[in-house]
């Protein structure tokens, strides 16, 4: 067979060829860097993040007075006595028995501290059938779920002795306890089981185990790296476990898939007659190039987040782009050189039926790249999306749109603890007993007081005001407790807000205590702060926000991205097009999870319910991983496309090319995908459930409507406008690295003037 003469342009054929050659180098500096950066990082220690510093507004200004003057609030308790039968009241000897019962049990282990009774707090309900009796947590309140279970089984004794009465405990160190015990396992285990999935796919993905193990194995090691610079950073910027969870989850889908669209593009040029040297040179100049594309892409997506404000966006943000970048380095420098090292050994284990030579020879479709299977389908589809290209655009873009619409009416709210569990656990009909007796008493708003002097008259008066005052303005039913520190002139003063667990309404009594009742009151005192935090509050502060980050991260997201893809491609229009594209994905996602989520429509089928709104923090993330990882095969897709055209090949025959070679590969990847976020979807809390949703039908969407219908409609019916670049535009930098290869050829060729490096073929 003839050999053709092949030029190499960029960083990503240069690094692809670097390695390859000195692939013992690669995988030596590879593996240095893991084991260094895990070494520094865990001798540098994790430094976490503080309330103070995840909260924003009002709240976070609360905590943070509370962090300076040293504060440690302790976990409170709750015990709610509620009579069974009617005609029991408080007031009655057999309900005072079961308060002093429970108020020596309690005192009795140990674990408890500033024990309560309901009739020196005033916490009886006002049909006089319930009854509160609070407490503190000694120690450490983060850790005070793991010494509770004493005080939970005194209660339950106590409960035995007196079935007249419903005795329950509820609180912060009660309920981390109950979760820890029915989910603790849960996420964890859908962290562990998503890389066996992954791995499952690429099996029948590759029909070959090594070839399988290669693209985890690259992930797993660039995940490892970034557990080791997480660490590092967090000294600039803190993390949390949400960061660390979301880090993994990106890594492993991009990871993966990039190594996918490596190790593909590489089998593909063998199959078509290349050595195994000249295979991995164009694997590395082609897919190798749209790796650090899509990369540099999602990674500038994810430096988005930073933009927000809120400290667990930016350790998001921060964490996401460390692996991603970690991920495409590793997949254009030491994955040639693997490959290099491995040579034909990387077809190691084949598995009966499902090695891609014999489904090609099935299909009849030897020689050729990717999946016959996959290749068929395609070939079908885009007979006729290009054959009526615009009505194939009006029908998929309208299906998007009518998906999407409900999104319109999307509704964010941090969920009560009632729609995040729904009623699968005890403790959650017990919350809901406690607000329906004392509305906001679980959850009230802590107004946060710092004077010069708490002990004052002035501020004596001006807090006994505020008490009063809350009440009468509607705000709340009482009883309003304050629990001063006299060393720290810092008073907490603790207000159950009307309207309890119904957070609209909560939000109403928290605005009257904001911009009423606190001015005219303690607002009057010189030298007073009083931020009011609580979870109603941080619900709103978080809310608003996010609202006012929408904007900023909208822009540089959509900007960047458009510059990116305008400076790799050469062409106006393919920028735009993208970023369109990837907006109507993104919508129609949204439009998902409101139908379900919200409304409840077909909710049943993925195991949720309608809870009537959508977790605040999940549309702004969402857009930003998304629209960061539908570039991936946007770049991948389009990449083939441009450089069959480089070709010579028609825009029509280089669609047709682009989308059908590139199908198996994208087919593989978004499955990993989609089963990864999946995963997520199974977990108990609504929270993951909407985010393992609504990524699995991003992507889903996003890689069989977007890139197989809506793609090649769109271009083909632009034609050669796809190409389109004013030439004022040209004096831009030039990011793009086209690669010519000719295609191999039995025949004697005749003579070629020698390729010029970095020459460009136009369009």
């Amino acid at each position: 067979m003839g050999k053709r003469d092949t030029r190499v342009r960029g960083i990503a054929a240069r690094a692809g060829g670097w390695s390859a050659r000195h692939r013992w180098a690669a995988v030596g500096i590879w593996v240095l860097f893991v084991v260094l950066a895990m070494g520094l990082g865990s001798a540098a220690g994790t430094v976490e993040l503080k309330d103070s510093e995840q909260l924003g507004g009002e709240t976070g200004r609360a905590a943070a007075i509370a962090e300076q003057a040293g504060i440690d609030e302790p976990a409170g308790e709750t015990v709610l006595l509620q009579a069974r039968k009617t005609g029991l009241k408080a007031t009655d000897s057999e309900f005072r028995a079961a308060v002093a019962a429970v108020i020596e049990a309690v005192e009795g282990t140990g674990k408890a501290t500033d024990v309560t009774s309901p009739y020196d707090t005033k916490t009886i309900s006002k049909d006089g059938r319930s009854a509160l009796v609070q407490f503190d947590m000694r120690g450490d309140a983060d850790t005070a779920g793991e010494r509770v279970e004493p005080v939970l089984k005194a209660v339950e004794k106590v409960q035995k002795d007196h079935e007249a009465l419903r005795i329950e405990e509820i609180g912060g160190a009660s309920m981390n306890k109950t979760f820890d015990d029915a989910f603790g396992d849960d996420f964890q285990q859908a962290e562990f089981s998503a890389v066996p999935v992954a791995l499952g796919i690429l099996l029948v993905a590759f029909g070959a185990l090594v070839a399988a193990l290669v693209p985890v194995l690259l992930a797993i090691t660039a995940i490892m790296a970034t557990m080791g610079l997480m660490m590092i950073v967090s000294h600039v910027q803190p993390m949390d476990d949400t960061s660390s969870s979301v880090m993994l989850l990106v890594g492993l889908a991009v990871g993966v898939d990039y190594c996918l669209f490596y190790l593909r593009r590489e089998r593909e040029e063998r199959a078509a007659g290349r050595d195994p040297e000249t295979a991995l040179r164009i694997a590395a100049a082609t897919s190798g190039r749209a790796i650090i594309v899509s990369g540099v892409t999602v990674c500038v997506a994810m430096a988005g987040m930073l933009f927000t404000g809120i400290a667990t966006f930016k350790a998001m943000g921060l964490a996401s782009l460390m692996v991603v970048a970690v991920a495409m380095v590793g997949s254009v420098t030491v994955l040639p050189a693997v490959l290099s090292l491995l040579g034909k050994r990387v077809e190691t284990g084949r598995i009966p039926f499902l090695h891609p030579d014999k489904r090609r020879k099935s299909n009849g479709t030897a020689g050729k790249g990717g999946s016959g299977n996959d290749s068929r389908f395609w070939t079908a589809v885009l007979r006729v999306v290009l054959a009526r290209p615009a009505i194939s655009l009006v029908v998929a873009a309208g299906a998007l749109v009518a998906i999407a619409a409900p999104a319109l009416g999307m509704k964010t709210q941090n969920l009560t603890l009632d729609q995040e569990f729904g009623d699968s656990l005890p403790i959650v009909a017990t919350y809901e007993r406690v607000n329906d007796a004392f509305p906001g008493g679980s959850d009230p708003a802590e107004v946060v007081v710092r004077a010069d002097d708490i002990n004052s008259p002035e501020v004596k008066s001006a807090i006994a005001d505020f008490r009063a005052r809350a009440v009468s303005s509607g705000a709340s039913r009482g009883p309003v407790d304050v629990k001063v520190h006299d060393t720290q002139n810092i008073a907490f003063v603790y207000v159950p807000l009307v309207g309890g667990s119904d957070l609209d309404k909560a939000e109403k009594s928290l605005t009257i205590l904001r911009d009423d009742v606190r001015p005219a009151t303690l607002g009057k005192v010189d030298g007073v702060e009083a931020p009011i935090s609580g979870q109603v509050a941080g619900s709103k502060d978080f809310n608003d926000q996010l609202v006012s980050a929408v904007a900023p991260v909208f822009v540089f997201v959509v900007v960047f991205a458009f510059v990116l893809m305008l400076l790799s491609f050469r062409s106006l229009t393919i920028a735009v097009t993208s970023i369109v594209l990837n907006l109507l994905s993104v919508g129609a996602a949204y439009g998902i999870l409101v139908a379900v989520f919200q409304h409840g429509w077909g909710a049943s089928l993925v195991g949720a319910e309608g809870v009537g709104a959508i977790i605040t923090w999940l549309p702004l993330f969402l857009f930003v991983i998304l629209f960061g990882l539908s570039m991936d095969y946007h770049v991948f897709v389009v990449s083939r496309i441009r450089e069959a055209r480089l070709r010579g090949l028609t825009t029509r025959d280089a669609i047709q090319h682009g989308v059908v070679t590139t199908a198996g590969v994208i087919t593989s990847a978004a499955v990993i995908m989609v089963a990864v976020f999946a995963i997520f979807g199974t977990l108990s809390m609504q929270s993951m459930k909407q985010m393992g949703v609504g990524l699995a039908a991003a992507v889903l969407i996003d890689a069989t409507i977007i890139r197989g219908v809506l793609l090649p409609a769109v271009m083909a019916l632009l034609g050669e406008r796809n190409w389109y670049f004013p030439k004022w535009l040209n004096r831009l930098p030039d990011l793009s690295h086209d690669e010519s290869f000719e295609e191999p050829s039995t025949q004697p060729q005749p003579p070629q003037p020698p390729a010029v490096e970095g020459e460009r073929v136009g369009v």
